[in-house]
């Protein structure tokens, strides 16, 4: 290292943004992703034995890809060599393998590389890795923000092991930023400042599960917010908000208001104004809300208040739910506005849930035994208790309906289900009093 190198080295490690200084250098201080590095996982158990295979770390940015090859970096034994396929090329592939096979041929050594944003290699250059990974020159670390499954040739997939890391959970990037706060050494804990919980929750919400995003976003507000008189720097939720340019809305998740916008959104659509539903919608997913929770509730008002007057209303919001699960924010705002907007603007029915809550009261009313000629007649001396006996096939009759006693004795003429007039509800309300009366 001449002197400019040691002198840019030194820069680097002061001056470097707090997400980079404060990446776990052990696996026990790594946040989140426990389904993968769980003391009782393969990879947790692979990387403190120093018995890695090649991998494939793939997940949203600032999810830990590079933290967890920085972390095997400083366990394992091997060399360890990093590039970037944005900037690097088959060259530079060469020279890692080259030194690879001299290090094993000399000191019986194995050369881990890690290679970010694999995605980035084109075919050959992905290929050109292919007999180095498979005869143990290299071990391979990939990381993408891609499906490799798409992205990432299939041969070198075939020979790697694919962790899939997910967004961080609020209590994950809550902790991450205490700690960046609090630590003296990699941290701001020098700058002597104090988060405010409500600065806390807000941040971590608003980070959308991305730790870059929220470190950068506490860098941020201690280097620029003012010391309050008592010589600390107080990060309120306000300052929270303009590091990272969100506005903070009236939205307690626990409180009060959580249950108001949550019930103006639910009678909005109810209400069939889709303006008023989309807006609360816009409000919730601001705030951060749960995108699972808010597609329950679309799902719940599709059946209790639009039902049968259209049946896809309730099609539309359960795919929806499906939807936003897999795709996740900020795409699946467009997809809860399509569902939000289609059960405000359909035709309204209560008549299911009627039905429901009607026939739950008959049953805790009246005892009730089924009818003689509905019940099994499929097994072995049924005929001799006379079950099924004079029962009727619908489809044995024109229209494929007859005249027949379907329920108990005790509330024969009992209507629970009254079908409304709007929409596909009126056709069915129709075609009933049809044969009915035929």
């Amino acid at each position: 290292m001449d002197l400019f190198d040691y002198m840019r080295e030194t820069t680097k490690e002061k001056e470097s943004p707090l997400a980079s200084r404060m990446r776990p250098s052990t696996l026990d201080e790594v946040v989140g992703q426990q389904h993968i590095i769980g003391k009782d996982k393969l990879l947790y158990r692979a990387i403190k034995a120093d018995k890695l295979s090649s991998v494939i770390f793939y997940g949203p940015p600032g999810t830990g890809k590079t933290t967890l090859a920085r972390v095997i970096a400083n366990t394992t034994s091997a060399e360890f060599k990093q590039i970037n396929a944005t900037v690097a090329g088959k060259k530079d592939m060469e020279e890692v393998v080259k030194a690879a096979k001299d290090l094993q041929g000399m000191y019986g050594r194995k050369t881990i590389l890690f290679i970010d944003e694999i995605h980035r290699f084109n075919k050959s250059q992905q290929d050109y890795l292919l007999p180095f990974v498979e005869d143990g020159t290299v071990i391979l670390i990939g990381a993408t923000t891609e499906n490799p499954y798409f992205e990432v040739n299939s041969a070198l997939i075939s020979r790697s092991s694919i962790f899939e890391l997910k967004p961080l959970e609020k209590e994950d990037i809550k902790v991450l930023l205490r700690r960046a706060v609090e630590d003296t050494q990699k941290g701001m804990g020098s700058f002597h400042a104090q988060i405010d919980e409500d600065a806390l929750d807000f941040l971590a919400d608003m980070a959308g599960g991305d730790a870059r995003n929220a470190l950068n976003a506490i860098e941020l507000g201690i280097l620029t917010t003012d010391r309050s008189e008592d010589g600390i720097i107080h990060i309120t939720v306000e300052a929270a908000s303009e590091c990272i340019q969100k506005r903070v809305v009236n939205y307690d998740k626990r409180g009060d208001n959580h249950y108001d916008i949550i019930s103006a959104f639910i009678k909005s659509m109810r209400g069939s104004d889709p303006d008023a539903a989309v807006y609360y919608l816009a409000k919730m997913l601001y705030a951060g809300e749960d995108i699972k929770f808010i597609a329950r509730r679309i799902m719940i008002c599709a059946a209790e208040d639009v039902g049968n007057a259209d049946p896809m209303a309730l099609t539309v919001a359960v795919s929806a739910a499906q939807a936003v699960e897999r795709i996740g924010m900020p795409e699946s705002q467009i997809i809860l506005s399509q569902a939000v907007t289609y059960v405000a603007c359909a035709p309204k029915s209560n008549a299911a849930c009627n039905a429901i809550f009607a026939a739950n009261e008959a049953v805790k009313k009246y005892r009730t035994t089924v009818p003689v000629h509905l019940q099994d007649a499929h097994y072995k001396g049924a005929a001799k208790l006379g079950h099924g006996t004079g029962y009727k096939y619908a489809h044995d009759y024109p229209n494929h309906y007859v005249k027949q006693q379907y329920l108990p004795d005790e509330i024969k003429d009992a209507r629970f289900y009254e079908p409304g007039d709007l929409g596909y509800e009126k056709t069915m309300g129709e075609y009933l009093k049809k044969i009915r009366e035929e």
